[in-house]
């Protein structure tokens, strides 16, 4: 029987999802609200993990031209103190693949291949049991129905509230981002600094990672305890304010981890948000979550690869023999139980990272590592 799908958003759940169902044979219609690929930028690396998002890969027959396309040698992490001692400095074996390095614009180009997304398609709402299926709502004021309609439309979706009531809180936590360009070349001090994977600085209720991501780009995340409004008086627009917040906030580390500071390009200011450890709902007939949509929680490596194998267990339980609605019920059990495991571990993980004494941080990266 085939049935009437939509996946609400084209990001690594929706794509993956889409390109499982693809692969068995299986129309589905992708609503992406950009109007174009290219319409923003598309965000830093991804560490895709074995069990997790390059099994999402394997299921979607796409695991070998990942591996052409990704960095093992990423998976290279060094740690300093605020005075920039080196304290830890892990590079990956030859041939280790536990969790190789993939840009996220590389990455969304591999899933889009042969998909036929609709660009451009910015869903207000979704209305499930009505009489011909979910009730999709158009910005456009179109409307559209389906036998399914999947939300993997992240942090704020829209199709949340067809089946919960549950908003993401802050954490206590805000990352500043800024990118440095071609590292290499205009700050050898800083690529060596940095390696060819990432390094992470660890102080009082406040961190600062580098991280490379290809083509001499890198990564820069700041992250630090405030309350929410703390700086968000900041000008988007004035780098330099910004600047010169982050430099005072971090005053007294060693002279190279500020220049990873001082010469950032650009500044965007993101605090983090979660949704409650344990968040379920009851199911509704005709919709469903994926992702960020379904279980947001700190960004410490699990988000993007819960969400591709979300996607990607879901299409295979939809192109199985059976009922729909079954399969999806029975989906939702394992990937309630699933992210609540991993949103226990990461709000875990950030209240360490990010602590009162940096020390909790390097205990727990020597718990990850391997020996």
């Amino acid at each position: 029987m085939s049935y009437r799908i939509a996946v609400v958003g084209g990001g690594p759940a929706g794509l993956t999802f889409a390109r499982v169902l693809h692969r068995h044979g299986h129309p589905v219609t992708v609503l992406e609200r950009d109007p174009t690929p290219d319409a923003r930028p598309p965000g830093g690396t991804l560490d895709l993990h074995e069990g997790l998002g390059q099994l999402a890969l394997d299921k979607a027959g796409l695991l070998a031209e990942f591996e052409a396309l990704s960095r093992p040698e990423g998976q290279a992490m060094r740690i300093l103190d605020a005075d920039g001692t080196v304290l830890r400095d892990w590079q990956p074996r030859p041939g280790e693949r536990a969790n190789p390095e993939i840009d996220r614009r590389q990455l969304r180009d591999l899933l889009l291949g042969p998909l036929d997304v609709q660009w451009g398609r910015g869903v207000t709402r979704v209305v499930p049991g009505t009489r011909d299926g979910a009730l999709v709502h158009f910005a456009d004021g179109r409307q559209e129905a389906f036998d399914l309609v999947v939300g993997a439309d992240g942090a704020r979706s829209r199709i949340r509230p067809a089946v919960s009531s549950a908003t993401p809180h802050y954490t206590g936590v805000t990352s500043v981002e800024t990118s440095l360009d071609d590292v290499d070349t205009r700050h050898p001090g800083l690529a060596r600094l940095i390696g060819d994977g990432s390094v992470a600085v660890y102080g009082v209720n406040r961190s600062l990672v580098a991280q490379r991501n290809s083509g001499g780009h890198v990564k820069v995340y700041a992250k630090f305890r405030a309350p929410l409004d703390r700086y968000g008086n900041l000008d988007p627009a004035d780098a330099e304010a910004a600047r010169s917040s982050l430099l005072a906030l971090f005053d007294g580390w060693a002279a190279p981890v500020l220049d990873l500071l001082r010469h950032g390009t650009a500044f965007v200011h993101r605090p983090l948000y979660a949704l409650p450890v344990s968040h379920t709902w009851t199911h509704a007939p005709g919709v469903t979550l994926l992702g960020d949509a379904a279980h947001l929680m700190p960004p410490l490596g699990a988000g993007a690869n819960l969400a591709m194998l979300d996607g990607a267990e879901l299409a295979e339980a939809i192109a199985a023999p059976g009922d729909l609605d079954e399969a999806v019920r029975a989906f939702e059990e394992r990937m309630w139980a699933r992210a609540g495991r991993w949103a226990e571990i990461t709000t875990a993980g950030l209240e360490r990272l990010v602590s009162p004494n940096p020390a909790e941080a390097l205990a727990l990266f020597d718990q990850v590592q391997p020996s």
